[in-house]
């Protein structure tokens, strides 16, 4: 009777660590993400090779894009990566194209907001770009065939072409120029929303405080952004809120006229 216990708690065992092993050999062995794709009444999934035939100035690089990790599992159709953004394409197939029969992220961001859960509540937010509105898309800034959704060091250069390709004051050249911009626009500003004014990420001088330090000193070194550098107090300055109001520093991306940003 022990031994037959002994067996069965063993088999409860060894069976529990075999089908953990088998869940994480499949999360292991899964490299693409699963989702719904959008729905367009009556139309069926075709595959990309369909979508190739008039499309191909896309597909011809869209395997090295970080949305081709996104794909249907339906064997027979092969590659499904195209339909699981823009729906099932046997409509828009037949018809030879057309605008009514297929989901366009561009005019429909809720075909983004599938995946991008969190990016809908951002654009929610008191102060964001008016995509909910429909005056800007989610491809207006980001080039969804394409590898460009990355935020890594070597995207800064191309996050602020993207912003000043509409933000164009804020391009320069500057005689001055802020060396904030070097770092990137998304330093200072939350591009899908923020509660702040301006998409800040920060509100008034807690902003600007979070690389010009009021002590001059960091660590033991002489920090030179330190706003305890300069002749003028600054306590109770930046305790009234902004830095870039009342003559301040107003020209915060770059002045030409003040190298301490001033117009």
């Amino acid at each position: 009777m022990i031994s037959r216990l002994r067996r069965s708690r063993n088999t409860i065992i060894f069976g529990g660590i075999a089908l953990w092993g088998l869940f994480l050999i499949g999360c292991v062995s899964v490299n693409r993400a699963v989702l719904a794709p959008p729905n367009i009444p009556g139309a069926t999934f075709v595959g990309d090779k369909d979508c190739a035939l008039c499309h191909d100035d896309v597909t011809d690089h869209f395997g090295s894009a970080s949305h081709a990790h996104l794909a249907l599992s339906d064997p027979k159709l092969g590659t499904t990566g195209c339909e699981s953004c823009h729906g099932p394409g046997s409509i828009h197939s037949k018809d030879g194209g057309g605008k009514h029969n297929i989901v366009n992220p561009k005019e429909s961001p809720a075909a983004c907001f599938a995946c991008h859960t969190d990016k809908r509540a951002e654009f929610s937010l008191p102060n964001s770009h008016p995509v909910m509105a429909g005056k800007v898309g989610c491809v207006d800034c980001h080039d969804v065939h394409g590898d460009d959704l990355g935020h890594g060091p070597a995207k800064l250069t191309q996050i602020n072409e993207t912003c000043t390709s509409c933000h164009t004051a804020q391009k320069g050249p500057f005689v001055y120029e802020h060396g904030g911009t070097k770092e990137g626009c998304v330093s200072c500003h939350s591009p899908h929303g923020s509660i702040n004014q301006k998409m800040l990420v920060a509100r008034d001088s807690n902003l600007c405080l979070q690389c010009h330090l009021e002590t001059p000193i960091n660590h033991g070194n002489i920090n030179a952004n330190a706003i305890g550098n300069q002749s003028n107090a600054h306590t109770n300055r930046t305790r009234q809120g902004t830095c870039w109001s009342a003559g301040c520093h107003e020209a915060v991306h770059g002045s030409n006229s003040n190298y301490h940003l001033r117009r």
